[in-house]
């Protein structure tokens, strides 16, 4: 039975980029507000809802979710004076709890997020505790928005103070003196959706009115930079890293904070090269940096000599993926074949004791501070839950042990290698149920952007594919942080492109290697591997028996104008501005290479009214594409479902976690046949 699909008004709207006309039809989907828009929207939903909820795989795999999710997980404690603060959720809470606990006494709850809504969809995005261990300040986002609300507790009593924090995004919390530093977006009002700009740092002092906060930093000649503030464990030094964009070449400023007329000292400009403040010590500020080092490296800058650059751990054969100092030494979180290895050293850059990993995974917290001797590690895997090592003299043992819900040893976890276009090796971990037979259906997973790394994840969801007979691969491609520098700069800007060929590369490898076949293969991605896989569907429709694009980005000529899009210009460019960067966006940009008369595989793209990282008007101009494309109708479903209290991902509650992951996996194992 063929999919019939409203139609969307085809508006006469046509753009002119640098001497192009370029139609945009749907532009009237950008407006969210809009009632037009609000009825595309429930228009969408009322194809896809009863459609998914019809299918039998998405009810056995919702219950199947439910009973591996329900186990304890633990996060990495901060510890302050008497005080150690950590998250715990007993299994299906929507949101994890805050545990305390002073000297040796029983642990208490601290705050529960799960009361401060109806539905879970409130979380905290960030925390921090006083170095006395009194206070916890913290920020909430509501629905999964960018936008947080800082407040503050006592964590003898569990009261709130009236101490409340507005005009907040992408800031952390770093405690000095009777406060702490943040930053924010001053005049940003609560729901716009404007650009971000100007960002500037603060102090807030417990007690005052935000209005009173004594503005620390500003750079009205670019405001386009973002900043975070970093106090140095000794409280001597205030630190700021300075982002352009989304990039990981930031500049690094500090000052001493016992001299309130000190000027910041510039370390690095934004844009050239990581530059990222590790720690103070003896007179230094040691930084973790990739100048002339694509692998990073660990330099020390004298505090009276800011010119001066003393090499403390040189670059080895592995990258570095962060730096921290902990426990008296430099720890160094680096990569081999995108999985996490720690390796300590002395502040003479003399190797230490290694913290041993319980298999190749993912460090995903690592907490502790220069002046305590204990660190603690965050870290998962595939078939391994996560779980807390607690590190301290050269002795490993466990804060938080994992709960399994499966047997860890009913899985095998492969590393396999496809060629590429221009002959590179691009990585992918293949995962898969001992009693599986091959060929089977398949999830390609990729992300390819913005230097981050796809490592080793636990997830319930996917054990739950696994176990109904499904494979899991997540690939490493161009773009990524797996290899370097330079395997993020062949992935990015004009050579976007690559990272494309990378995935078509790793599906044709599956398919060569028997692991399965086209009609058994699916591609997943979300957010800027939303744009992968939307991207590598238009481009081979024929290669992929179905396609899961989550939270995409899919209009890659005006993406820079919706809120936090003008960060991205640094990695995709900005085809209003520079025609050479509307010359390859144009080769690829998926809403602007939807053809008709292709059969596009089966395709469920996803987003969420709330989303204000990648807003949804790039779902809805894709699905609107995809269906005027097909006629109006097809024979294989081409599905947009919009979730209503979320956002990009971030805080998710579980429960819409679970309705979230068991249509998706229960889409493709529907198709994948």
């Amino acid at each position: 039975m063929p999919f019939t699909y409203p139609a969307a008004r085809r508006a006469d709207v046509v753009d002119d980029y640098h001497g192009t006309g370029v139609p945009d039809p749907y532009r009237w989907l950008e407006d969210p507000d809009d009632p037009e828009t609000q009825a595309f929207v429930a228009a969408q939903n009322a194809i896809t809802r009863p459609y998914l909820d019809g299918l039998s795989e998405v009810t056995a795999f919702r219950t199947r979710m439910t009973e591996i999710w329900d186990t304890p997980r633990t996060g990495a404690p901060q510890h302050r004076g008497e005080v150690t603060v950590w998250q715990h959720n007993d299994g299906l809470l929507d949101q994890a709890v805050f545990l305390v606990a002073r000297r040796d006494a029983e642990p208490r709850p601290l705050l529960d997020p799960n009361t401060l809504s109806s539905d879970g969809a409130v979380a905290v995005t960030a925390w921090s505790l006083s170095p006395d261990g009194a206070l916890m300040a913290y920020t909430v986002s509501e629905a999964g928005s960018d936008q947080q609300v800082a407040r503050v507790l006592d964590t003898a009593t569990g009261e709130h103070l009236d101490d409340e924090l507005h005009e907040l995004r992408f800031t952390n919390l770093s405690w000095w003196g009777d406060g702490f530093f943040y930053s924010r977006f001053p005049g940003l009002e609560p729901g716009t959706t404007g650009t971000f700009e100007n960002m500037s740092v603060f102090h807030h002092r417990i007690g005052t009115d935000q209005s009173a906060d004594p503005l620390v930093f500003a750079n009205p000649e670019r405001p386009d930079l973002g900043y975070d503030a970093v106090v140095s464990d000794d409280e001597r030094y205030l630190v700021l890293h300075e982002f352009e964009g989304t990039s990981h070449h930031m500049g690094l400023l500090f000052k001493p904070l016992d001299d309130p007329d000190a000027e910041f000292v510039r370390v690095a400009q934004p844009g050239v090269a990581v530059h990222a403040f590790v720690a103070h010590h003896d007179g230094h500020i040691l930084v973790h940096t990739d100048l002339d080092a694509p692998n990073g490296r660990i330099v020390a800058i004298p505090v009276e000599d800011d010119a001066a650059r003393i090499e403390v751990v040189a670059e080895g054969d592995r990258p570095i993926e962060a730096a921290a100092a902990a426990a008296g030494r430099i720890v160094l979180i680096t990569l081999e074949e995108a999985s996490h290895r720690i390796a300590l050293h002395t502040f003479d850059g003399e190797p230490a004791e290694a913290i041993e990993l319980p298999a190749p995974g993912t460090v995903v917290e690592l907490t502790g501070r220069l002046s305590d001797p204990v660190v603690h590690v965050g870290f998962q895997s595939f078939n391994h839950p996560p779980s807390v090592i607690r590190w301290e003299d050269g002795e490993t043992r466990s804060f938080a042990e994992p709960t399994y819900a499966v047997d860890p040893d009913h899985f095998t976890v492969e590393r396999h290698h496809a060629a590429s276009t221009d002959g590179a090796a691009v990585g992918m971990f293949v995962v898969r149920h001992r009693s599986t037979t091959l060929p089977a259906p398949t999830e390609l997973y990729g992300y390819g952007g913005f230097n981050i790394s796809s490592t080793p994840m636990y997830s319930p969801a996917r054990l739950a594919w696994l176990e109904a007979g499904g494979v899991v691969v997540v690939a490493n491609l161009r773009g990524g942080a797996e290899h370097g520098d330079e395997w993020h700069r062949q992935g990015m800007l004009g050579r976007k492109q690559q990272v494309f060929d990378d995935f078509i590369a790793c599906a044709e490898h599956l398919i060569d290697a028997g692991i399965t076949t086209t009609p058994q293969l699916a591609v997943r991605g979300r957010s800027n591997g939303g744009l992968l896989t939307a991207a590598t569907m238009v481009q081979r429709p024929d290669l992929f028996g179905a396609v899961i694009s989550q939270v995409p980005v899919t209009d890659m000529f005006r993406y820079q104008h919706f809120t936090a899009g003008r960060y991205w210009t640094v990695e995709y460019g900005d085809a209003g501005t520079d025609p050479e960067a509307f010359a390859w966006l144009s080769k690829y940009s998926p809403i602007h290479n939807v053809q008709p008369e292709v059969e596009y595989p089966p395709t469920l793209i996803l987003t969420a009214e709330t989303d204000d990282r990648v807003v949804p008007m790039h779902a809805h101009k894709f699905a609107a594409e995809l269906q005027q494309a097909a006629g109006g109708s097809s024979e294989q479903p081409l599905l947009e479902r919009v979730d209503t209290r979320a956002g990009h991902g971030l805080g998710k509650p579980t429960s819409k976690v679970i309705e979230e992951e068991a249509d998706v996996y229960g889409f493709l194992l529907h198709h994948l046949r």
